[in-house]
């Protein structure tokens, strides 16, 4: 690519580089796209351009990877229910070890090798998530949380500061009990409660697709009708119904746009947000777009 071809690329960003300018952007950051060191390091350089650019990243961070691999070197029993880490109080333990300790950590270190400036959190800190324990079908998960609350003050002194908070998706509760937190739902009730702009899910695929064996059928732009269509066709399906219902409830809940897009991609960050097209599926509001 040479000089101009590189100017172009910036001209045709700037109508969107003018459009978000200000606002804040929730970032859920995880599984996959967290296993691989030269994507991570796309990653962070695209967090850190945001921030130069003008728009308040946030993000919202995973670790189930992780923390499997710690239990199984403690020889502590990993056990699921519908997808939730059934949570005794010694796996609390090394949630929040791994996820606080570790992960979050790791990510302020990347980041800050990238000339940003970050702040490692959980929703412990300055109460920024008010949980309690999650009581669904009758069974018991132990210390797995829902959100009552969000406490946006810290936040929001953050990101008006410059710094970029980073987010362990652990909170507690008014008895001092800590609880492992969905870390999709806690990147929803923190995009809401901020008013973000948007809200984008770094996963393992591509987006949503017409045909699941067909990349080509990307659906680049889907409203909350669409959506709700495609789960009734049976064209959502699987494991992309909880991530899209999670999508829906961000959107209903007043965040404007919500982004699920590969993050194995290398910068796909940048390619979703500065791009026309982008490269994943933007979900939005009938009738706001």
């Amino acid at each position: 690519m040479d000089g101009f071809e590189k100017a172009q690329v910036l001209i045709d960003a700037l109508p969107y580089i003018r459009e978000f300018n200000g606002h804040t952007v929730v970032i859920k950051y995880g599984g996959s796209a967290m296993l691989d060191p030269n994507i991570n390091q796309t990653i962070v350089q695209d967090i850190v351009m945001l921030k130069l650019v003008g728009l308040k990243p946030i993000i919202v961070h995973g670790g189930g990877p992780e923390i499997n691999n710690m239990l199984a070197r403690l020889n502590i029993k990993s056990e699921f229910i519908n997808g939730l880490r059934v949570t005794t109080k010694e796996t609390m333990e090394v949630v929040e070890m791994v996820l606080a300790g570790k992960v979050n950590k790791q990510i302020v270190e990347m980041i800050s090798g990238q000339g940003g400036c970050p702040v490692g959190l959980t929703g412990k800190d300055g109460k920024i998530i008010r949980a309690k324990k999650l009581e669904k079908d009758g069974i018991d998960l132990g210390y797995v949380g829902e959100i009552v609350k969000v406490n946006t003050r810290l936040l929001k002194s953050l990101i008006d500061d410059s710094f970029i908070p980073i987010i362990s998706p652990i909170g507690s509760d008014d008895e001092g009990n800590t609880y492992n937190i969905n870390a999709d739902y806690a990147a929803v009730a923190i995009a809401a409660a901020m008013n973000a702009e948007k809200l984008v899910f770094l996963t393992d695929v591509e987006g949503v697709l017409k045909d699941k064996d067909d990349p080509s059928s990307l659906v680049s732009f889907l409203n909350d009708e669409e959506a709700r269509e495609y789960i009734h066709d049976g064209i959502i399906a699987g494991g992309m119904i909880p991530k899209v219902e999670c999508c829906m409830e961000a959107i209903e809940k007043g965040v404007s746009m919500v982004h699920i897009l590969d993050g194995r991609k290398k910068h796909a960050l940048l390619l979703e947000i500065y791009t026309p097209n982008g490269i994943g599926t933007m979900l939005y509001k009938k009738g706001a777009k």
